[in-house]
């Protein structure tokens, strides 16, 4: 029995810290510091394969050079693609023209990007993480994973069993219990 709380003790410990992290990524790409990105399509592989999990940080788009990979957002698709730049020229003061194309196609994507200051350059690659993050965010699989959680939860809260006596103790009960 004892195995068996320090087996949860443990899976709950972990999970509170999976927990934390949730929220200080949450916190950090509410604040825009970074963009978690699931890679949808195998346009930059092998670099880049089909369900990677990149986390994007913003960068100055004067920095930008030929040869960088860099995630802009398509008005075409309405998200953010991430292929690899092949022109960089500054239109306005605060404004760039950007041409991209992805290293498993044959021509650059269609038109050139539009953008600011700043751009959204992939900073760290986790391969399969976003199979993973998809699955895990399914409601056929989150929902089943919370209500075992709080079950967890609420069985690291339940009071312990009373105290047992020492042995010492038990033994003149059960003296005394015989002179009867």
């Amino acid at each position: 029995m004892r195995a068996l709380k320090v087996i949860g003790n443990t899976v709950l410990w972990l999970v509170a810290a999976l927990g934390l992290a949730s929220v200080l990524v949450w916190g950090a790409t509410q604040a825009g510091w970074i963009k978690p990105l699931v890679v949808i399509s195998g346009s930059m592989e092998p670099e880049i394969m089909t369900g990677d999990l990149v986390v994007a940080v913003p960068r100055p788009t004067a920095d930008l050079r030929v040869g960088d990979v860099a995630s802009i957002h398509s008005d075409v698709t309405g998200n953010l693609v991430s292929h690899r730049v092949v022109g960089v020229e500054q239109v306005a003061d605060d404004r760039w023209e950007i041409r991209m194309k992805g290293d498993a196609n044959d021509s650059e994507d269609s038109g050139a990007y539009v953008v600011g200051d700043s751009v959204w350059r992939p900073a760290v690659q986790i391969s399969g993480g976003g199979y993973a993050l998809t699955t895990l965010t399914r409601p056929s699989v989150a929902i089943p994973l919370g209500v075992a959680l709080l079950s967890l939860l609420g069985l690291s809260l339940l009071p312990r069993s009373a105290p047992r006596a020492p042995a010492g103790d038990r033994m003149r009960t059960e003296v005394v219990e015989a002179a009867r």
